[in-house]
């Protein structure tokens, strides 16, 4: 094949709305090469992934392009203009030619196909009749993607897998026609760093052994300087800066990109948390003993969820609880905020037994939690004003005025401006959603707040802002924070102390900068080594760093 595989010429994309069109793609141009990756990177709202949408035909249908060419060079039929393409040759091109890798592996796959269905789909759409050789190429392409057991694997469903299993399922099914583009919509930004590391290792060798190419749509700058070749920097839809990944990460030339660097926690040069000091007879506002936390189905066994767990919390810090998907740091979450019942052991808050609540209404005035989908946890048809003033209303507090007074007030504590108390969470961007989750736990004013995964689903920029704001929150209120991560790279940045957790033991203890500097266990170093831009942390560190 000569010249590129997928080539993008001054594409522009328009959505119609109520208001008319709105422009999402503005001029866009790049190209991805044959066994190479090109990686789209941006905020949300960049239009990043409407331009993958437009490279499969899979546009939402308010959605046109409206102008500029996208060409894929097929091996057989050779250059293919996909711009106006019926849908009927959309039908044969995709997954033979170009497949897509989605970032929601909970919501891609079928709950009601077994694996074995979903990785063979693509099979049979495409002329493959014999229900035996079917069944053998899902079981290479299960084994191919590193799955254990395939053939018990094939016959399971969606929900019996793991996170990571189901994305590597999504990667099989993209993989099984062997097409020449495979375009990955952000198929890690939900999973630990981990299982994050593994699918994309495994994407890179399937990309260098079958020659495809691979356009890669990511907001996180360190995973594309380890996963691509060429990047595009998007920004409003328009492309801010493009060229090899190591030329635009080391010497970026536009100043959005240099702001992307900076707030991008894995790449940012580390700055040491001057750590809180809690006075000398001061006791811990959160003491965790042995807690034990089992769950028990119908007539089964019990599931051990977190197994003598212990740390304390100093009032006015931040302890940190990390670990792969099912480590039991969010089980141990719920627990100290008094949403399970401990098995055994002991959980104190303040002069609160939390292990032993007759009520857990007043422990609400104490503690709150902040869960990780914000727009899952604020009532739709409730106003944002509504939704700050129903913890008081619920216990009581003030007047009708009064609350919607302190709703204002929180509203200007998380940096959101008035009006927003007139706006419902559809109106308002997953940054802005969680500014209102954080003030909503604020608004009864608490010592302690459990973060679970509270930044994980956003943008690195609005990520920053959000870290940026618990910092001064806690400095100003003197709060408490029990924050719950996967990603270390933030938990360096926020936490004063950290618990290690691996399959709901405890592994490790102890201050951020010693458990990073010298991580005492084995996994603590694999989930430390497995955090994405080590190649390129060296080159952004300059050489009169005293760090």
């Amino acid at each position: 094949m000569t010249g590129p595989l997928l080539e993008i010429r001054d594409l522009r994309v328009a959505y119609r709305t109520a208001r008319g069109d709105v422009s999402a793609v503005e001029g866009v141009s790049f190209d991805v090469e044959a066994g190479r990756t090109t990686a789209l990177v941006g905020e949300s709202g960049s239009g990043k992934s409407t331009v993958a949408q437009s490279a499969i035909g899979l546009l939402a249908r308010n959605g046109r392009v409206v102008g500029g060419s996208i060409v894929l060079s097929e091996r057989s039929d050779g250059p293919t203009q996909l711009v106006g393409l019926p849908e009927r040759r959309w039908r044969r091109l995709r997954g033979r030619c170009v497949a897509l890798i989605p970032q929601d592996p909970g919501s891609s796959l079928n709950p009601v196909a077994t694996i074995g269905a979903s990785v063979g789909e693509a099979l049979r759409i495409h002329g493959w009749k014999d229900r035996r050789k079917i069944e053998a190429r899902v079981l290479e392409l299960l084994e191919r993607v590193d799955i254990d057991d395939p053939e018990r694997r094939a016959r399971q469903f969606p929900h019996e897998l793991s996170g990571g299993m189901r994305q590597r399922v999504l990667i099989a099914a993209a993989l099984a026609l062997e097409p020449e583009l495979v375009i990955a919509d952000e198929p890690t930004s939900a999973l630990d760093v981990t299982v994050q590391r593994r699918v994309l290792d495994l994407l890179d060798r399937l990309r260098r052994e079958s020659g495809s190419g691979v356009l890669f749509i990511t907001h996180d700058l360190a995973v594309a300087a380890d996963h691509s070749d060429s990047l595009v920097v998007m920004r409003a839809g328009s492309v801010e800066e493009a060229g090899p990944s190591a030329r635009v990460l080391t010497a970026p030339a536009a100043d959005y990109t240099r702001s992307l660097l900076a707030d991008a926690p894995s790449l940012a040069r580390v700055v040491e948390r001057a750590p809180h000091a809690p006075a000398p007879d001061e006791r811990p506002l959160v003491e965790v003993r042995g807690l034990r936390q089992e769950f028990r189905g119908a007539g089964r066994t019990p599931f051990v969820a977190v197994d003598d767990v212990s740390f304390s919390v100093a009032r006015g810090t931040t302890h940190a609880l990390v670990g792969e998907s099912g480590s039991g740091k969010t089980t141990t979450g719920r627990s100290i905020a008094g949403l399970n019942r401990p098995t055994a052991g002991s959980i104190r808050v303040g002069e609160t037994d939390v292990a032993d609540l007759r009520s857990p209404r007043p422990f609400r005035r104490i503690a709150q939690l902040v869960y990780q989908n914000p727009y899952g946890s604020l009532d739709p048809r409730q106003t944002i004003g509504q939704i700050l003033a129903e913890p008081l209303e619920n216990f009581g507090v003030g007047s009708r005025a009064e609350r919607t007074e302190r709703a204002a007030h929180h509203l200007d504590l998380v940096a959101l401006a008035p009006e927003i108390a007139h706006r419902r969470p559809s109106e308002l961007s997953g940054g802005q959603r969680q500014r209102v989750a954080i003030a909503r736990a604020l608004i009864l004013e608490p010592e302690l707040v459990v973060l679970d995964e509270a930044v994980s689903a956003l943008d690195v920029t609005v990520q920053a802002q959000i870290l940026r704001l618990l910092a001064r929150l806690q400095d100003d209120l003197r709060l408490t924070y029990v924050f719950i991560s996967h990603d270390l790279a933030v938990v360096r940045q926020i936490a004063d102390t950290v618990s290690v957790l691996q399959r709901g033991r405890q592994v490790e203890l102890g201050p951020t900068a010693q458990v990073f500097e010298a991580p005492q266990h084995d996994y603590t170093r694999r989930l430390l080594d497995a955090i994405p831009g080590a190649a390129l942390r060296p080159a952004l560190s300059s050489p009169e760093d005293p760090e």
